[in-house]
């Protein structure tokens, strides 16, 4: 083994155990986000009440998912706060979720923020999610 290789192979070791103890000494800040966000497309029905009080049900997908919730985009006329019911279409279960952000609506359409209302970090069904989804359970 030459020299350079050598030392490219322990500096990938100390870069690796750096990046490792980063992680375990992480903690997060309380100003920033809850849990990473996750690019996933999963189809979703939601249903409520619009913000004139009129029922709606509507087919729609994820555009991005945490374990607190996601961003999505309806059709639907909602206010912030509101509370809305989202069904995962692959596992049939719901949740009640609040609207906590309403994008400009574009093309028909608004993206929103959902969170749970109680939390569901495995709502998703994401097999390895980032470690920080690790929500306690009340």
């Amino acid at each position: 083994m030459r020299d350079t290789d050598t030392g490219a192979m322990f500096l990938s070791m100390a870069i690796l155990t750096s990046k490792q103890q980063d992680k375990k000494d992480w903690t997060p800040d309380p100003g920033r986000r809850r849990s990473m966000r996750v690019l996933l497309s999963v189809p979703i029905q939601v249903s409520g009440k619009t913000a004139d009080n009129q029922d709606f049900r509507e087919e729609t997908r994820t555009l991005v998912v945490n374990a607190h919730g996601a961003l999505i985009s309806l059709a639907a006329s909602v206010a912030s706060g509101q509370k809305v019911t989202v069904a995962n279409k692959a596992t049939e279960k719901s949740l009640e979720c609040r609207i906590v952000y309403l994008g400009n609506p574009q093309a028909g359409k608004t993206q929103m923020g959902i969170e749970f209302v109680k939390p569901s970090s495995s709502f998703w069904q994401i097999d390895f999610p980032p470690d920080d989804w690790v929500v306690p359970e009340n």
